[in-house]
């Protein structure tokens, strides 16, 4: 009987201090995953978004010059880089305070800091070079155009990949620790229900031995025990199953399609930038029509399209997805979002990342047949104009669907990192160790007398 109410007490706090891990462990990852590495992701890829607008804003400005029709797009265009430029400083804290135990991003944000201001100073000077030549429209100054091209240079050759490290190296965090975790629980489980079965069996041997030898059908303490310990096997065991399945919609659900989301607008509006860049500066056009495809492709890759053949094989591919939503022949990060599509309204909410983005192409493609055709002014108006059906309003439209296709995924992660955190919070650890104080305790009450009876 010493034996045995041993054996019982030994595995229920083996049972108490498995599931304190298991649950313990699911909690941390989640606080990783939820709390800081995802969004995280999510700060440094609004930064890179942030950043790309500002281009966009300041190749805009050249493109006017002093012509004043275009004096009230002037006006919104300086105030939209002045938003963006604060959005910027905001997210820049966020991620510097962020990283703070971490070198290389530490590194990363040092690299943003310090060319962030060159940046803006080279930004300013082109404006202010551009101001003073009175250029026409589409045709700045020499010495402005040089201090842009400094500037988009810094931008894409020093800004742009030091805060794409800090958002790779935290995407890498959430896929380690979620692969860890899922492994953890998978394990967990298991390990639950083995020692949960072994305190059941330890109990009921004790039971049978309490009723054979003293000739009682039912010792009540130990009957409880019993009772609380199903409970509490069963309630673990189900934490544990839904710490599981919310980390799924956290992390494979949700969190999948906020970084893709993410990553097509920050792309979206480079390429936008590049559209101004192939107007701003001919002697580059090539080039930033070369760097517009290969974002074109990033966002929704047809292998083998050129800028020629793009359009009509995104059409062919796009109305073939709309028969059959299954059927997705394009990759890229709208590719991997329709292929994620897994809440209510975000399959409405992805169709219209697509159909907006093909109205975009179209648009461009417009822009450079004005251009071609030397009709310079129109493709400028056309390009950076904001009444409906011009490319910068269509491209609004783009921007505004990415918006709510992405919070359509980030309510849902915040929803199950919030249910974890509920799950696995502080009520639950005190109720679970309320429950193996009283285990313990009743196991020892309901032996006690028994044990006297030989003393």
């Amino acid at each position: 009987m010493r034996g045995l109410t041993g054996l019982c007490l030994a595995a229920l706090l083996a049972a108490g201090a498995v599931t304190a891990v298991v649950l313990g462990g699911a909690r941390d990852g989640t606080d990783v995953i939820g709390h800081r590495a995802a969004p995280q992701v999510v700060r440094s890829a609004d930064l890179y978004f942030a950043l790309n607008d500002m281009d966009a804003q300041a190749a805009d400005l050249l493109l006017f010059g002093a012509d004043p029709d275009y004096t009230t797009l002037r006006t919104q265009t300086l105030d939209t880089y002045e938003q963006r430029r604060t959005q910027a400083d905001t997210d820049l804290q966020s991620v510097a305070e962020a990283v703070a135990g971490d070198q290389s991003g530490q590194r990363a944000v040092q690299t943003v800091i310090g060319e962030l201001g060159r940046y803006e100073a080279l930004v300013a000077r082109a404006q202010l070079l551009e101001d003073q030549a009175h250029a026409p429209v589409g045709r700045p100054s020499a010495e402005a155009l040089a201090a842009y091209r400094q500037a988009t240079d810094l931008l894409r050759q020093r800004l742009l990949p030091a805060v794409d490290e800090v958002t790779k190296a935290n995407a890498v965090v959430v896929e380690r620790n979620y692969t860890d975790q899922r492994d953890a629980l998978a394990d967990g489980w298991w390990w639950i229900l083995l020692i949960g079965l072994v305190v059941l069996v330890a109990l009921g041997l004790l039971q049978r031995v309490l009723a054979v030898r003293f000739r009682r059908r039912v010792n009540v303490p130990l009957a409880v025990t019993t009772l609380l310990t199903a409970v509490g096997l069963a309630t673990a065991l189900a934490l544990t199953s839904r710490a599981d399945h919310q980390l799924v919609v956290a992390k494979s659900n949700s969190f999948d399609s906020v970084i893709a989301l993410s990553r097509a607008r920050s792309v979206a509006y480079d390429l936008n930038a590049d559209e101004s860049r192939y107007l701003t500066d001919p002697a580059r056009a090539a080039a930033y029509e070369q760097s517009f495809l290969d974002k074109t492709q990033a966002f929704a890759r047809i292998d083998g399209a050129t800028l020629t053949t793009y359009n009509d094989r995104l059409a062919a591919l796009a109305d073939r997805h709309r028969a059959d939503h299954g059927q997705v022949g394009f990759g890229g990060y709208v590719g991997d979002e329709l292929r994620n599509i897994t809440f209510p309204g975000e399959q409405d909410a992805a169709e219209r990342v697509l159909a907006a983005f093909q109205q975009y192409q179209r648009d461009d493609r417009k822009i450079r047949a004005l251009n071609a055709e030397g009709r310079l002014k129109e493709a400028v108006t056309y390009d950076t104009g904001l009444t409906p059906g011009q490319s910068n309003a269509d491209f609004g439209t783009l921007g505004a669907a990415l918006d709510d296709d992405q919070a359509i995924n980030q309510r849902a992660f915040d929803g199950a990192v919030s249910d974890t955190d509920g799950d696995l919070g502080v009520t639950t650890a005190g109720l679970g160790a309320a429950a193996l104080v009283a285990a313990l305790a009743l196991t020892a009450l309901g032996v006690r007398p028994r044990l006297r009876e030989f003393s």
